[in-house]
């Protein structure tokens, strides 16, 4: 085997709590995260040369260090096959700083596309360990399908899959920092907390009614505040019936979650006609025990 081609799944938050500011300036949370078919594209093939090269699809992309595919591939390349060179193409469709965890899921891809092209034979509990010093959700990414996140991303536990569903994504034109947002959160004694453990019942049970009636997002109380047209995208989707529309992450992505498909594409078409600059997917929960790369 010479080259491999992967697939790079973007994440929603079905519940993001966060429970305190640790003293190393990270924060603990408490999150509910689901795969959905949408994905970037990663094809890695064996170099005659010992370099790394990486191209991707965006001019604005960096190519070197700065991007977490190429630091992927060069933490693995340096445990585990010093050496070796790789040629790494990476075609971006999740949009950039969306709350999507598209920089993580393409590192999760690198590192599970360079675990079978070299035949190293690591677990995936192995690569999640490698994964955690590329980023908090590099983890999950690895894992993917519905699970509870816990620590500061990094502790993770596999839930009953997220029943069926339409899911819409809608992204405004603006980018939000993460690191803003975080800094912003004030988490006072008032504040309410999403109710995770409602949340996992709910799974427990397959009741999406019951799922989309406890799904909540602290970080929309920081959010929504500076960027209010998240606010209107959400409240727009459940115009057009959707269960629940939410936040995924920091932002500024907002999803709806629909049990009846062509209410989903109802708002699906009306979004990808108006005047406003979004970038929008219609798409389903991904289960990685029944589709494969």
């Amino acid at each position: 085997m010479h080259t491999i081609r992967m697939k790079a799944y973007a994440k929603i938050n079905l519940g993001l709590d966060v429970l305190n500011k640790r003293a190393d300036g990270y924060h603990d949370v408490c999150m509910i995260m689901q795969t959905v078919d949408v994905y970037d594209t990663l094809t890695i093939r064996k170099a005659d040369h010992n370099k790394i090269s990486l191209k991707t699809n965006h001019p604005y992309l960096p190519c070197d260090k700065n991007n977490i595919v190429y630091k992927a591939a060069e933490v693995f390349l340096h445990k585990y096959h010093p050496g070796n060179g790789v040629i790494l193409k990476l075609t971006k469709t999740i949009p950039v700083a969306a709350g999507l965890a598209g920089g993580s899921s393409d590192a999760a891809a690198a590192l599970l596309g360079l675990n079978e092209l070299f035949q190293t034979g690591l677990s995936k509990e192995e690569l999640m360990k490698l994964g955690v010093t590329l980023g908090a959700d590099v983890p999950y990414c690895i894992l993917q399908g519905t699970a509870l996140s816990q620590g500061i991303g990094e502790v993770l536990t596999p839930l009953k899959p997220m029943p069926d569903c339409s899911i819409l994504l809608v992204k405004p034109d603006i980018s939000v920092s993460t690191k803003f947002v975080y800094e912003n959160l004030n988490l006072h004694a008032e504040l309410y907390h999403p109710n995770i453990g409602a949340m996992r019942e709910a799974l427990e049970e397959g009741n999406l009614i019951k799922l989309t009636g406890q799904m909540d997002n602290i970080l929309q109380t920081v959010t929504v505040k500076n960027y209010p047209v998240i606010e209107e995208i959400k409240d727009k989707i459940r115009e057009f019936g959707a269960l629940t529309a939410l936040m995924s992450g920091s932002g500024p992505t907002v999803f709806g979650v629909f049990d009846d498909p062509d209410l989903a594409s109802a708002a699906y078409k009306h979004f990808i006609k108006t005047e406003y600059k979004y970038q929008v997917f219609l798409t389903k929960p991904y289960w990685p025990e029944q589709l494969n790369h």
